[in-house]
């Protein structure tokens, strides 16, 4: 029986990889390890509904902070994934079938969260005919009929490999935010993201708007991965020609020796100037900092982006 918690088991593609060294973090990125009773509680109804979450599998440093107050985002369609990259630690390996309660109680979960704003995730399954889209489907659907008051974000795989009108069926199923991460540079993709085309991912966030132009779309990158400043406004330039409304912005951090290297700690003062320089390129709303994750504060931000939008039309 494969142990997840055995990192040769965990990342089996990366066994074999030198050791990475990874550099001693700066002050301003350390957190406090979670104690709290709202963290507490939070973690065991998730193990009570039998829930995966990326604040866990993906070692997210913000998790004490969103538990805390009862935001977690669920990742659906399993722990394995069947890509590798090389930031990620998330597992890699053969997927288990698709458990058909999942979106329920996922929904039950969120109720019982009372979550205003709830994201949901998963894993790639390129041995998914869709990609697992219409499970993603069903479990908006079934936060729906449980909770019809919250809003919902999706952040989907690619969906590279699968079949043609896989991406309709997310998109029919109304979310309100659609988000996929281009992660990082287009020069970068070969050695971070593998499995993944740059053009295919910005493609996918342009139909998205296209199939329904009243959709938030949102998208993020990691720095410190090696990139350059002139790379990241490229990105920038690129996500508003495929009208993007929301980018975030985060520091890229080592999970193990195995994984890719932090090439850098980027300071708090370059992400507040890549926050102004995304505002000046047109973006709705930006998340810029250090610890800023794609689920990070979502709730809130959703709540700025649809105010951005609205102000945006009133000046129309």
């Amino acid at each position: 029986m494969r142990d997840l918690r055995i990192p040769d088991q965990r990342h089996p593609e990366k066994a074999h990889r030198p050791d990475q060294a990874q550099p001693k973090k700066p002050d301003w990125i350390r957190v406090k390890a979670p104690t709290s009773e709202g963290y507490k509680q939070t973690r065991d109804l998730l193990r009570e509904h039998r829930l995966s979450t990326v604040c866990e599998e993906a070692g997210c440093p913000n998790v004490g902070e969103c538990w805390s107050q009862g935001h977690a985002t669920m990742m659906i369609m399993g722990e394995i994934c069947t890509r590798g990259c090389t930031f990620c630690n998330v597992a890699t390996g053969k997927p288990n079938a698709l458990d058909a309660f999942e979106p329920g109680r996922v929904a039950h979960a969120v109720q019982k969260l009372g979550l205003n704003h709830v994201v949901i995730t998963s894993v790639d399954r390129d041995d998914l005919d869709d990609g697992g889209a219409e499970h993603f489907a069903q479990t908006i659907r079934a936060i729906r009929h449980r909770s019809p008051s919250s809003t919902i974000e999706v952040l989907t795989p690619d969906f590279l490999k699968s079949k043609p009108g896989t991406l309709e069926i997310v998109v029919e199923a109304r979310p309100d935010v659609f988000n996929h991460n281009l992660e990082t540079v287009p020069g970068l993709y070969p050695t971070v993201r593998p499995g993944a085309r740059y053009f295919h991912s910005l493609r996918l966030l342009q139909r998205v708007k296209e199939l329904d132009p009243a959709m938030f779309t949102k998208s993020g990158i990691m720095v410190g991965l090696g990139e350059d400043r002139q790379g990241v406004l490229q990105v920038m330039d690129d996500m508003r020609a495929a009208d993007i409304d929301f980018m975030t912005i985060g520091q890229y951090l080592q999970p193990t020796p195995k994984h890719h290297r932090v090439d850098r700690f980027v300071t708090p003062e370059e992400f507040a100037s890549y926050e102004k320089a995304a505002y000046g390129k047109g973006f709705l709303m930006v998340s810029a900092t250090p610890l800023t994750r794609s689920s990070y504060h979502a709730g809130d931000d959703f709540a700025q982006l649809r105010a951005a939008r609205l102000e945006k039309l009133g000046q129309a």
